[in-house]
């Protein structure tokens, strides 16, 4: 993971890259990013749920879900694919926490890629935090790990 941060204004960016092997052919790895039904099953850290999943899978197409935490709060998240090459790659933003004007207190840039690896696939996950306020600071501080869980989480959903 890399971080940097900018002291003269309230943003911060932070990069991460996680690539992992799956046990599963690369159609159905990238269907498992791309179908709602299937997204829901998995996003998110360990013992979080997604009761709203609402992918429009186009460039330019809206993304909406809400993950429910185990401490009963609800997390809002919306997005904007900019990217689908099926089954190789997804580029997409994802906006977050929003203040009590509405306005997001976090904006990332996502990049997933999808090798085939003969049955398998290889997933390039790189994350970019374009913009943060101090008060995601502990969301932040919870990304990597989270990430991971999440990338868990798809591995057993893909069984």
């Amino acid at each position: 993971m890399k971080t940097m941060n900018n002291p003269n204004t309230e943003s911060s960016e932070l990069e991460l890259v996680i690539t992992r092997v799956f046990d599963a052919p690369r159609e159905l790895v990238f269907k498992a990013w791309t179908e709602p039904e299937r997204v829901a099953q998995w996003w998110g850290p360990r013992d979080f749920t997604i009761p709203v999943c609402e992918l429009d899978v186009r460039p330019g197409g809206a993304i909406l879900m809400h993950m429910h935490g185990p401490d009963g709060g609800v997390y809002p998240m919306k997005g904007v694919f900019h990217e689908i090459v099926v089954p190789e790659r997804l580029v997409f933003t994802t906006r977050a926490f929003e203040d009590q004007d509405g306005n997001p207190q976090l904006d990332a840039l996502h990049t997933v890629t999808f090798a085939d690896l003969g049955g398998k696939t290889k997933l390039t996950l790189q994350a970019r935090v374009v913009r943060s306020t101090p008060e995601v600071a502990w969301a932040l501080a919870g990304m990597e790990e989270g990430w991971v869980q999440a990338l868990e989480r798809l591995a057993e959903s893909l069984q």
